[in-house]
């Protein structure tokens, strides 16, 4: 264990309240989940909070002021799915996080910048705050944005070596650097030359989830089984597998008792609609696009698995899917590829395809509905994870540790 993520180095023992700015750009709040809990966590510790972020799904109101935390929404163009996209996308979003940065600047000041990524950015924001104002920085690194880029176009080249350059002026920018899991924890160290002393690791997991709500049988359209999917539905998150996966189980294996729920939105969301029905899939697979909370936790409640289909490659190894916690937070067993983050976060309580096979990880999820003693022995194993080893509680104390550390940098 490095020093940096001892719960015996306590640095944070006493911190003045600070004025905080949060950025994140790839979603709004308070859907990006991790940045929510982040900025309540830190309004309990007696923090002024402030968050910047996009105008998008369904997000739209320009200010806000949600549950003691003010929030700043921007335009921003759509979702990047070519190199023109994400270059429009982050282009709009760096004009519209400097005005809403400057805006906050104005009407009270703050203390500390927190960029959240991707993409990094937002080191451009930070910059004239730190330079003339003495304004700490900390990089919450969500993901490594250099292997996002390789994974969603597939290719090295000038744009990915600017992506590079950006991850490593934003390293040296920061105060304190936290990151999600180990994986990102070493690379992000390794690249920025970070001392132990310097880095932490915020683990995402969900808190406060309503686990009361009671099951829908509805959902399972008639069918015995109902299997779960929640998150993003871009190029990089492989939900093409699933439904091809979804094929074997209906058409090649001939299972009809199993019915699909596929739960997000994202970028290739209609794209995902049109394989599905062309694979004559509509009676099994419910796409209902991005859902309300009831709606997402009455799924958890009734579904009999879930899944995490986004394949292994070298970026996804790096990452902890929010989706294989919530699995965890309701006590299901969930069948995944293999990715090395992956395995670390659920442990035993997942069945694991270790290659990116659509038809493996169909046998796999018949393999799993046709044993039910495992899916609820494996389903309890990962709540019990879930509210011990990997708490919310645990997480806001590195939080915590990192603004005391930013804060007291010089």
């Amino acid at each position: 264990m490095s020093l940096a993520n001892d719960p015996s180095r306590d640095k944070a023992a006493v911190m003045a309240p600070q004025r905080i700015l949060i950025i994140v750009e790839n979603l709004p709040v308070s859907l990006d989940r991790r940045v929510w809990q982040e900025a309540c966590a830190l309004r309990d510790a007696g923090h002024d909070v402030t968050v910047i972020c996009p105008q998008m799904r369904g997000y739209t109101q320009a200010e806000e002021m949600l549950e003691g935390i003010q929030i700043y929404r921007h335009w921003i163009s759509d979702e990047a799915r070519g190199i023109r996209g994400f270059i429009m996308e982050y282009t709009t979003a760096l004009w519209g996080e400097w005005a809403c940065a400057l805006k906050a600047w104005r009407r009270k000041g703050f203390d500390v910048i927190h960029l959240c990524n991707p993409p990094d950015l937002l080191f451009l924001v930070a910059l004239p705050f730190k330079a003339l104002a003495g304004v700490k920085v900390i990089y919450d690194v969500h993901d490594l944005w250099p292997e996002m880029f390789e994974a969603k176009f597939g290719k090295r080249g000038l744009l990915y070596w600017a992506v590079r350059l950006a991850e490593s002026c934003t390293l040296a920018l920061a105060d304190a650097v936290m990151a999600t899991n180990q994986s990102v924890l070493s690379a992000v160290k390794a690249r920025g030359k970070k001392s132990d002393e310097e880095v932490f690791i915020v683990r995402t997991a969900p808190n406060q989830l309503n686990t009361s709500l009671p099951a829908d049988p509805a959902l399972k359209n008639g069918r015995r089984f109902l299997v779960g999917y929640i998150g993003v539905m871009g190029n990089a998150d492989g939900v093409h597998y699933l439904i091809e996966a979804a094929q074997h189980i209906i058409h090649t294996r001939g299972r009809l008792d199993v019915q699909f729920v596929l739960m997000g939105s994202g970028p290739e969301h209609a794209e995902l609609l049109r394989l599905r029905d062309e694979l004559k899939l509509q009676d099994f697979i419910a796409m209902p696009g991005r859902v309300s909370n009831e709606y997402l936790f009455t799924a958890l409640k009734t579904m009999e698995l879930g899944v995490a289909c986004d394949p292994i490659n070298d970026y996804n190894d790096h990452c902890t899917m929010n989706k294989t916690l919530e699995y965890m937070a309701f006590a299901k067993a969930q069948v995944m590829f293999g990715t090395r983050e992956g395995r670390f976060s659920a442990g035993e309580a997942a069945h694991y395809v270790m290659e990116n096979s659509a038809a493996k990880l169909g046998d796999a999820i018949l393999e799993m509905l046709d044993d039910e003693p495992r899916r609820l022995r494996m389903g309890q194993i990962g709540h019990q994870r879930l509210t011990s080893e990997l708490s919310w509680d645990r997480s806001v104390t590195q939080l915590l540790r990192t603004y005391s550390h930013a804060v007291q940098s010089q």
